[in-house]
């Protein structure tokens, strides 16, 4: 009889995104005279109806009820930049009892609505986005710092952050674009800091997992108007040096796809709906995605062996497990020791 892979305790990490937390207050006219006036349009006949607060407030509820060991939040925290928004969105998130340690937050192009945007970011969320200090980059590459700069040319990114046996490795792609249009762009310095960081020795032993707003994949990140407009780049670092796990957001779906990794190696790329929406497609309906990581013996690596999703019911207020969720879990979905 073939002996069953051992798998030690799960390291469970949640992913949400997209969650366009809403305040206006003390908002002047003259806030609006920008690209917001798009957004704000926007609020009035769609957006402010669609997402709602209340949501992530359950959402955070029931991180601080579950086993859930660390969360990862992929961009779009707030929906025109608003500086009243990004403490508004802080507040919420303090609320995780995790902490800034244990919860890691990367913009999303709705956090860059204007460029100022990068500069609220900053200064509202750099506890949730801090890299471990053995991964900070030397002070003469990063002096110039100052949260004004866009994702491009911003050198704080990617940033690392080691917790247990998974290195979680944040991008930004987060840059004010003109109005109409929703892209992003890594930038060439940022992706050769990517293409390092995967192949750190120091990482030999980790589950590398890659968190980025954009979908690197597939018909989104190819669309001019919203994609990632260096998918192909990221796609050659991912090929060359390796990733066990990519997520995003951007596009509110349950997106799944695939990049080819070194030696034939086939690296998941997993979005995930918006963490507030509820409307008349229930597809889109607000959920959060939990993935089981843990490590055996026979792998050099540790790597993802179950993953969920929990939906929002606003009826109860509370998210529950998403039992219409297509069936893509590894056979070892319950992780125990029972074949050690």
């Amino acid at each position: 009889m073939t002996r069953k892979p051992c798998y030690l305790k799960a390291m469970r990490i949640a992913h949400c995104s997209d969650l366009h937390l809403l305040s206006l207050q003390g908002a002047r006219i003259l806030d609006f005279a920008n690209k917001r006036w798009i957004g704000r349009l926007n609020l009035l006949t769609n957006r402010g109806r669609h997402y709602h607060t209340s949501a992530f407030e359950a959402m955070v509820a029931d991180f601080n009820a579950s086993d859930v060991d660390h969360v990862i939040c992929t961009g779009d925290v707030t929906n025109l930049a608003l500086e009243q928004e990004f403490r508004f969105a802080r507040t919420l998130f303090d609320q995780i009892e995790l902490g800034p340690h244990r919860v890691t937050v990367i913009p999303g192009n709705h956090d860059a609505y204007i460029a100022k945007g990068n500069q609220y970011f900053t200064q509202y969320f750099a506890d949730y986005f801090k890299a471990d200090a053995e991964w900070e980059r030397p002070a003469d590459e990063t002096s110039a710092r100052s949260g004004h700069r866009a994702a491009p040319d911003d050198p704080t990114w990617p940033v690392v952050r080691i917790r247990g046996n998974v290195a979680l490795i944040g991008l930004s792609t987060s840059m004010q674009t003109p109005w109409f249009t929703a892209y992003g762009r890594l930038g060439t310095a940022q992706l050769d800091r990517l293409r390092a960081v995967l192949a750190d020795r120091r990482l030999a032993s980790c589950l590398r997992l890659v968190a980025i707003h954009h979908p690197p994949v597939g018909k989104s990140a190819h669309n001019k108007i919203r994609g990632l407009r260096d998918f192909a780049a990221f796609a050659r670092v991912i090929a060359e040096s390796g990733a066990e796990l990519v997520i995003h957001g951007h596009e509110h779906r349950d997106l799944r796809g695939e990049l080819p990794g070194p030696n034939g190696d086939i690296v998941p790329v997993l979005g995930v709906q918006s963490g507030t929406y509820e409307a008349n497609r229930p597809e889109r309906t607000a959920r959060y995605r939990i993935f089981e990581i843990a490590g055996s013996a026979d792998e050099k690596r540790p790597g993802v062996v179950a993953h969920r999703l929990r939906r929002w019911n606003s009826v109860d207020g509370q998210f529950v497990d998403d039992l219409a969720e297509p069936s893509k879990v590894t056979p070892q979905a319950r992780i125990t020791a029972e074949n050690c």
